[in-house]
């Protein structure tokens, strides 16, 4: 069904998370070279900084959370289908336009599972 990377960059330059307009173009640009395909998005701007930004892929979507007092950024890709290229590739590129000190990852593959008959799964 597809891949979800979760991850947690630690040590951004807060100058690049802090206002949505800076950490949208930056996603922009990620989205666009990774071979994503953006349908829409929405972000909000929190106050005195901090940014909230997500993408609805034609994969299924993109979102980030920021925290720069903390220099900290919340990253969730998760798409859909057999090729993860354009995920992981999404996910480097967010790695090198971020330049964090330090990143927690997680990949997760979304996979069908067969009903088993105990009623436990849900």
């Amino acid at each position: 069904m597809g891949i979800h990377i979760i991850a947690e960059f630690l040590g951004v330059d807060p100058e690049k998370i802090s206002r949505v307009e800076k950490t949208r173009s930056i996603l922009d640009r990620v989205i666009s070279k990774s071979g994503l395909h953006a349908l829409s998005s929405s972000s909000h701007q929190f106050e005195p900084y901090g940014v909230s930004i997500i993408y609805l892929l034609s994969e299924s979507h993109f979102s980030v959370h920021t925290w720069p007092e903390y220099e900290y950024m919340a990253l969730d890709i998760f798409t859909c289908g057999d090729d993860d290229g354009p995920a992981l590739k999404a996910f480097q590129l967010s790695v090198e336009e971020f330049n964090p000190k330090i990143v927690k990852k997680e990949i997760i593959r979304r996979e069908p599972y067969e009903k088993s008959g105990d009623s436990n799964t849900e």
